[in-house]
């Protein structure tokens, strides 16, 4: 049986140089799921690499075909943002480990969508002044840097995290990011956990 890993955690946490990571592993085998949204790319990211970029049109096609698993909606300072995961051939559990990004609420609404036995959370933790620095270099680096946004996300983030809403999904454990070569070995360790105990 396989099982999605849901990557979460706060923005600028890792949480994108560990999915890439993980993936490049043989030797664990996962494959990815690549989620929708309707926010412009950012410079650097591919069309469905990191997400598939949609339309709120094309969103609403796909719910009226009942084909969308989780959706959630962000209100930004440049407006409405979806994200979401669709019913698109991309998941195939009889067969593979798979591997995504998302948020606690994305995780939780997978997770009631196939089964807890089947989405695992891999909650990535990384100290606040480590995760703020980290996000305003890479704001820095867009052709138009949308900062007001980058603190929305940051207040938003210790809200969305809380201890409380943590311990609500049913997260207790956490990986620290602060060495990444470190955090890789005991999320890969975590991984092949689950692994053992199917044999």
């Amino acid at each position: 049986m396989g099982r999605i890993f849901c990557i979460i955690g706060k923005s600028s946490s890792g949480k994108d140089t560990i999915y890439k990571r993980l993936l490049q592993s043989d030797i664990l085998g996962l494959k990815k799921i690549v989620p929708y949204t309707t926010r412009p790319i950012r410079a650097g990211e591919q069309e469905g690499v990191e997400y598939h970029f949609t339309t709120v049109e094309q969103m609403e096609r796909l719910q009226a075909q009942d084909r969308i698993i989780e959706c959630r909606a962000y209100d930004t300072v440049y407006g409405k943002w979806y994200y979401f995961l669709a019913k698109d051939s991309q998941i195939h559990l009889e067969r593979h480990d798979y591997l995504v990004i998302g948020t606690l609420e994305s995780y939780t609404k997978t997770r009631d969508y196939f089964g807890a036995d089947k989405v695992l959370p891999i909650y990535i933790e990384l100290e606040d002044s480590e995760r703020l620095a980290r996000a305003l270099q890479r704001e820095k680096r867009q052709k138009a840097p949308k900062y007001e946004e980058m603190c929305r996300r940051f207040l938003a983030d210790a809200r969305d995290f809380s201890e409380e809403n943590l311990a609500k999904a049913g997260v207790s454990r956490a990986f620290d990011n602060h060495n990444l070569t470190i955090c890789l070995e005991e999320i890969a360790d975590y991984i092949r956990s689950f692994r053992q105990d199917n044999n």
